[in-house]
């Protein structure tokens, strides 16, 4: 018989994740498995959550829980010793109920078969309120520090908003006091409500959705967060980390109206306006018609008093004008103004006449002084002048001797004359 084949060598698997290729890959054994060796070498660790789901069945030798994160989503399982939760009902007469934070301290188990992850504890402990008190002020300083509490963030409220969006519990007092009293006080409001959990394991995570919602929603000018009153676990949601940035972050202004007047959730300190009731924040969010009417019929009145009083002081300015006499008889003032030009012109009247006069004095003085010192008033008492035909006077009697033509110019004219004679002595007659 021939000798058969022999058998092919056993394929060699790659040794870590990163040498895996499409043509080589892992099986599903044995990924898991490398999972549950590397999670084994985990060591044990102290783990805080949030009690959502418990499952003691009789007879169990252990307890099954599910512990969840307090700002998300994520939960895993938890296996607990039946003694593990009678040492615990010691401190917890409530035992393990649901929304309770405890710390446990767990080792990561992974089961290789069904391919889950769970804890396996040997000890829980309850979060005390002094040690969640003691963590809210710390993450009170964290925030107050990084500033997203500060003054300059906050931002005012509309007067009128158009709607106003509302989270609160479904079919809560706290969402009746809240449109009831806005309601009343601005008939028109509009509401966009958002039902959501306000305490337990998923209040934040449904707080943090709906306010998003409510500020993507363009008609939505302010955001009212309200919640009725409770116990320090009770309001925690309302202090996590998670929610006090998601709400930082929002455009639209937010109204904080958590619990009663003495409640101060870091909710409070992020928000833009911190109402003290549900009530308060109905009061605050819109105004009162009423008072609003009666704002307006005061200001009209002010308004028309305003107005009456700036007419009537017209009205007795103008009748101040009128009673004065220029106004009551118009032509006053250009009679003043023509009596005035009449004054100047007697004055520069009387003033040309007293220069005239003084210039006619004058000229009379002048004249009378010419006239004396004249050659015609000397020729007018007998006197006569001789000249020469050539225009020369005669001065002396040698200047005309015998035979010579003259011409006299007397007072009345001039005579033609012929020395007929010799000279004779001064003062004889010719």
């Amino acid at each position: 018989m021939p000798a058969s084949d022999p058998a092919p060598p056993p394929r060699r698997r790659p040794a870590t994740a990163a040498e895996t290729t499409a043509e080589d890959p892992w099986p599903v054994r044995l990924l898991a498995a490398k999972m549950d060796a590397y999670i084994a070498k985990m060591p044990w660790t102290w783990v805080e959550g949030q009690v959502v789901q418990v499952s003691d069945r009789p007879g169990s030798s252990v307890v099954f829980l599910t512990l969840r994160d307090a700002d998300t989503d994520m939960s895993l399982p938890v296996t607990l010793a039946r003694r593990v939760v009678a040492r615990l009902r010691a401190a917890m007469p409530d035992g393990l109920a649901h929304g309770t934070r405890v710390v446990v301290h767990a080792k990561p188990e992974f089961f290789t078969r069904r391919g889950t992850l769970s804890l396996a504890a040997d000890d829980v402990r309850p979060v005390g309120v002094g040690e969640l008190l003691a963590r809210l002020e710390h993450l009170k300083r964290v925030l107050t520090a990084e500033g997203v509490f500060d003054a300059d963030r906050k931002r005012p409220l509309p007067f009128l908003p158009r709607t106003v969006g509302l989270v609160c519990g479904r079919a809560s007092a706290a969402e009746r006091d809240v449109v009831e009293n806005a309601r009343a006080r601005w008939p028109a409001v509009r509401f966009e409500v958002r039902e959501v959990a306000v305490q337990g394991p998923s209040a934040v995570s449904e707080v943090v959705a709906a306010v998003r919602e409510l500020d993507a929603l363009a008609a939505v000018d302010v955001i009212v967060v309200a919640r009725g009153g409770g116990s320090v676990e009770d309001l925690l949601p309302f202090s996590n980390e998670t929610l006090v940035r998601a709400v930082a972050a929002v455009r639209t202004p937010v109204v904080s109206a958590i619990g009663h007047e003495v409640d101060s959730p870091l909710l409070d300190l992020v928000a833009d306006v911190r109402a003290s009731t549900p009530t308060d924040a109905a009061r605050r969010v819109v105004p009162d018609v009423v008072g609003e009417l009666d704002g307006l019929r005061l200001l009209r009145a002010r308004a028309r008093r305003g107005v009456e009083q700036r007419i009537a002081r017209e009205e007795a300015g103008l009748a101040a004008l009128r009673s004065r006499p220029v106004l009551a008889r118009p032509v006053t003032l250009v009679e003043v103004r023509e009596a005035e030009v009449a004054a100047v012109r007697a004055r520069a009247r009387s003033a040309l006449a007293a220069r005239l006069d003084r210039a006619g004095v004058e000229v009379r003085h002048l004249r009378a002084t010419v006239t004396a010192l004249s050659p015609a008033s000397t020729l007018a008492r007998g006197y006569a002048v001789a000249q020469r035909r050539d225009g020369a006077l005669v001065r002396e009697p040698a200047d005309a001797p015998a035979g010579t033509p003259l011409r006299l110019r007397v007072a009345g004219g001039e005579l033609a004359v012929t020395v007929d004679g010799a000279p004779g002595p001064a003062g004889a007659g010719g």
